[in-house]
């Protein structure tokens, strides 16, 4: 691990709070034509438990729902709901035909079995994309069927964003994935495979992960471990994509006081990097955007009408 350096940021900062708000617009531009046709979007979200983090998430997904214009349901079940009650839910949203997408906030309580929930929602409303048929839809690039997870897809909206701040084409670029989880680290690989990227997915486990990052033209990094990515793995001119959101402790700021950071050392990275996401406010507000996308696409398809590209 290299010292921090001092160098001034010299990246694009890719601003994902402004694209993230530009997607949700366009998303409610296009729920009103929905809506003129006879069909609202409709989002239900299903909360177990009192978990902090949890019900600000899903109270932001609310608030973004109904800024789209949906049909907004919020279901909170005590953390000691039985899982045949959860699942008896998830049926009688599956038979709704108000409900277009169905999303079910992890992580959910030891006594529930977190796989048999997740396929028990219909993999046309499962809006977090996580579901198998889901997945295996998008593993054989099926993407005009499938519903692909929010992070990546608003991080491939990002890079997209990156390439053409810096005037370059992504096709036949270098990719490396530092992350190997089913949500994140697994669909951003295939959807740069489909964009013509020659993708390496690294891990915990990879020999001489610093040389195989420098390799990277576009370095995704969803390892979940704060500012592990140093600025000396990035290769100059790459476009740095940070998934990571990590809470580490800001004697700075106070005694108690803690700040977010990234997968990513942001300032060493951002030194190098031609085009970067901060943390907060990167690859974050995508996720939620993208999660309004999925349900207008989910919408558009239960009414037969083509979903928009995003």
């Amino acid at each position: 691990m290299t010292s921090p350096t001092k160098s001034t940021p010299s990246a694009f900062v890719i601003d994902g709070k402004a694209v993230s708000q530009d997607v949700v617009v366009r998303v409610a531009e296009e729920a009103r034509a929905l809506a003129a046709r006879g069909v609202k979007p409709g989002l239900a979200v299903v909360l177990v438990g009192e978990d902090p983090a949890s019900r600000v998430y899903v109270g932001a997904k609310g608030k973004a729902a109904k800024a789209c214009g949906f049909h907004s349901l919020q279901y909170d079940l005590p953390k000691d709901v039985g899982e045949v009650e959860l699942l008896a839910l998830i049926e009688k949203l599956n038979a709704d035909p108000a409900v277009h997408g169905i999303l079910v906030q992890l992580p959910l309580p030891k006594t529930i079995n977190s796989a048999a929930v997740l396929e028990a929602v219909a993999p046309h409303k499962d809006v977090d994309g996580f579901h198998p048929i889901n997945v295996g839809l998008a593993a054989i690039g099926e993407f005009g069927r499938a519903l692909i997870p929010c992070t990546p897809a608003g991080a491939m909206i990002l890079i997209d964003k990156a390439c053409a701040a810096l005037g370059v084409a992504l096709a036949g670029r270098e990719a490396v994935v530092v992350g190997r989880s089913n949500i994140v680290g697994k669909p951003m690989a295939q959807l740069l495979l489909a964009r013509h990227c020659t993708v390496t997915i690294a891990h915990s486990r990879t020999c001489d992960l610093p040389e195989v990052a420098r390799r990277a033209d576009v370095l995704v990094a969803a390892v979940g471990k704060a500012e592990m990515i140093r600025g000396d793995w990035v290769k100059p001119g790459a476009i740095v994509i940070d998934v990571g959101i990590n809470r580490v402790p800001a004697p700075e700021k106070g005694e108690g006081k803690t700040r977010l950071v990234g997968d990513v050392a942001y300032q060493e990275a951002a030194a190098r990097a031609g085009a970067i996401t901060p943390v907060p406010g990167g690859v974050g507000p995508m996720t939620i955007a993208m999660l309004m996308a999925n349900t207008l696409t989910a919408a558009c398809r239960a009414a037969g009408v083509a979903a928009p590209k995003f």
